[in-house]
């Protein structure tokens, strides 16, 4: 399990690194045989349905709807570590029905949340679009009323993670009732809906599920709204001020793989007559990447426990924890490729892989570039 030693930071209660070495020992068991990087769609399969088995997805899908932000975030960590796959099977369960899980109604939940956290189904959050991302506001997939009781969806959804295997998505449309962000609603649409297809479906440098979405006259009932009419901006913020923590949780594990990696190539990589742990230069690199994880980690984790001990909101602590750790964990795995030399590059092992794992954590759920304005736009925000 590596390093365990903020287990025993004060953000944690004892069941939290009881579940951490719950899961630790659950992946490294599990995860090599239902991970096939060369089916990631069958992979992405089997992963949710053995985490739900597990007992694993009742922390992503809570049964009382209450979410326990620490014991996401040590489990992303956790089976980030193991391989991306298992990671991205994880979060996209809670993602895909958080909203649900915070603002739909009681038929709503009946219908989707025990079949997520079962395992037996699959679930997506179908919010950017080909012209907007990072810009929630300017979303343009229509939402159109049909008669009193239905909507009908008419637009495009892009870089949809799940999409394609997914058999339900949370679909974020513009219902008109203000402009801007004030103007968008929420849905949630089963995958066999006659209309919704699967456009196109997408490659990416660390490979998994993803999808362009067409919404052609896509009609579902209006009980299928998750929140109020014009809330889905709302809906969309607070769904990612749960998720948005853990994908710096899920940068850690990576992380924490990239240094156990690099420790053992300084240990054991004979050079000018010692190892390379000898030289100065590769000590100094050793310590600047520990001390960017635990820079990210304690970022991460007090975001976790601020949410967890009741703070309606954490919208500056959040952005914070995902901009410093996903930029801080591709720090420390390019420190991990360089100390690997020609090993670092080669494909297929540990560094090279999670070079490649890396990268997209930057960008999705907000880029770097948008947590700062987050972080900004709060401070300024602020009485002076």
């Amino acid at each position: 399990m590596g390093d365990t030693t903020f287990l025993d930071w004060p953000f944690f209660e004892p069941r939290h690194k009881a579940l951490a070495e719950e899961a630790d020992a659950w992946a490294a068991a599990n995860v090599p045989a239902l991970v096939d990087h060369r089916d990631v769609d069958g992979s992405c399969r089997r992963l949710v349905a053995a985490l739900g088995r597990a007992g694993f997805l009742a922390y992503a899908v809570p049964p009382d709807g209450a979410f326990d932000v620490r014991a996401l975030c040590l489990l992303r960590e956790t089976f980030a570590r193991h391989d991306a796959l298992a990671d991205f099977a994880f979060a996209m369960q809670g993602l895909g029905t958080g909203s649900i899980t915070l603002f739909a109604s009681d038929a709503v939940k009946l219908s989707i949340l025990p079949r997520a956290r079962a395992g037996t189904a699959i679930t997506a959050f179908a919010l950017t679009e080909p012209d907007a991302g990072s810009d929630v506001a300017a979303l343009a997939l229509a939402a159109t009323p049909e008669g009193n009781d239905a909507v009908r969806l008419d637009g495009e959804k892009i870089w949809i993670s799940n999409g394609g295997i997914a058999d339900s998505y949370v679909v974020f449309a513009r219902s008109g009732e203000a402009p801007g962000a004030r103007g968008l609603s929420a849905y949630w649409v089963p995958a066999a809906t006659p209309g919704l297809t699967v456009a196109e479906r997408l490659g990416t440098i660390s490979p998994h599920p993803l999808a362009r979405l067409a919404f052609d006259g896509v009609t579902v009932p209006a009980s299928h709204r998750i929140g109020a009419p014009g809330a889905g901006f709302k809906v969309a913020m607070a769904t990612l001020d749960v998720f948005r923590t853990t994908v710096g949780a899920a940068a850690l594990g990576f992380a924490r793989r990239a240094l156990d990696a690099a420790l053992a190539r300084a240990k054991g990589r004979a050079m000018f007559g010692g190892t390379l742990s000898d030289l100065p230069l590769a000590q100094a690199s050793l310590a600047e990447m520990a001390t960017e994880i635990d820079e990210a980690a304690l970022l991460v984790y007090r975001a976790a426990w601020t949410r967890d001990a009741g703070a309606p909101r954490i919208t500056r602590e959040a952005a914070m924890a995902k901009m410093v750790a996903t930029e801080n964990a591709q720090k420390v795995i390019d420190r991990a490729v360089q100390l690997h030399g020609g090993d670092g590059v080669r494909a297929g092992s540990v560094p090279e892989t999670l070079y490649r794992d890396i990268r997209a954590l930057r960008i999705y759920e907000g880029a770097t570039e948008v947590q700062k304005l987050i972080i900004a736009r709060q401070l300024l925000s602020e009485p002076s």
